[in-house]
């Protein structure tokens, strides 16, 4: 593992718990047009995709604009209040920095969103770049961001390890040649996880320092 020198985050359910913030926005636009609320059980299965394919199944095509419209609105205000760094977070971007790894986030929130939880949850320092799922042509599970951030930073590919907690990130690190560490507890299962073959499944984000 001493080659490893670039470590790539997800933000959602890996560093971030946004779920609540999430939900509340979620039900904001069910009941602003109508619509059932759901469960935080069900939209937590939602998460990971990007905000337009959260509220999508649940939106007839001529009211997804609007939709999308209410949950932005809404979210910028939610996450203030409801997004919180998981407990190990701050401390292992901290120490992974003194280390000198070079830290990189791919999400696939939209990039205005990003900037409000790196910023609010006073972490933005820590990365050298941020790649957003509206910066790229192709989001998650493509490999597209996590291509490119490697390349922005000059380094191979056996040289970084990417972190998620979706089947979807397993999905993406596979596709780039990225070793890919999953966090289970995410809004995947474990056996959705395990069938796209990570490098690794951890308990926990303080994990990832005893593969370090």
């Amino acid at each position: 593992m001493g080659k490893i020198k670039l470590i790539i985050f997800d933000l959602d359910g890996t560093l971030i718990d946004a779920y609540r913030a999430i939900e509340k926005s979620f039900n904001h636009v069910m009941r602003a047009m109508g619509l059932k609320t759901q469960t935080p059980e069900t939209i937590r299965r939602l998460v990971g995709w990007g905000d337009m394919n959260l509220i999508k199944p649940y939106l007839a095509p001529a009211d997804l604009k609007q939709g999308l419209r209410l949950y932005r609105k809404h979210h910028k205000s939610s996450l203030l209040k409801y997004a919180r760094l998981y407990p190990a977070a701050r401390s292992l971007l901290k120490d992974l920095k003194m280390r000198g790894y070079q830290l990189a986030v791919a999400s696939n929130r939209p990039s205005r969103f990003s900037r409000i939880l790196l910023k609010h949850l006073k972490i933005r320092g820590f990365f050298d770049y941020v790649l957003c799922a509206d910066q790229a042509r192709r989001p998650k599970p493509h490999p597209e961001m996590l291509n490119r951030i490697v390349k922005r930073l000059c380094f191979k590919k056996t040289q970084a390890f990417y972190v998620g907690d979706m089947a979807i990130d397993a999905c993406a690190g596979r596709a780039a040649g990225i070793k890919t560490i999953i966090i289970s507890g995410g809004s995947s299962s474990r056996a959705e996880i395990k069938k796209e073959k990570p490098f690794k499944v951890i308990s926990a984000l303080g994990d990832l320092k005893k593969l370090l």
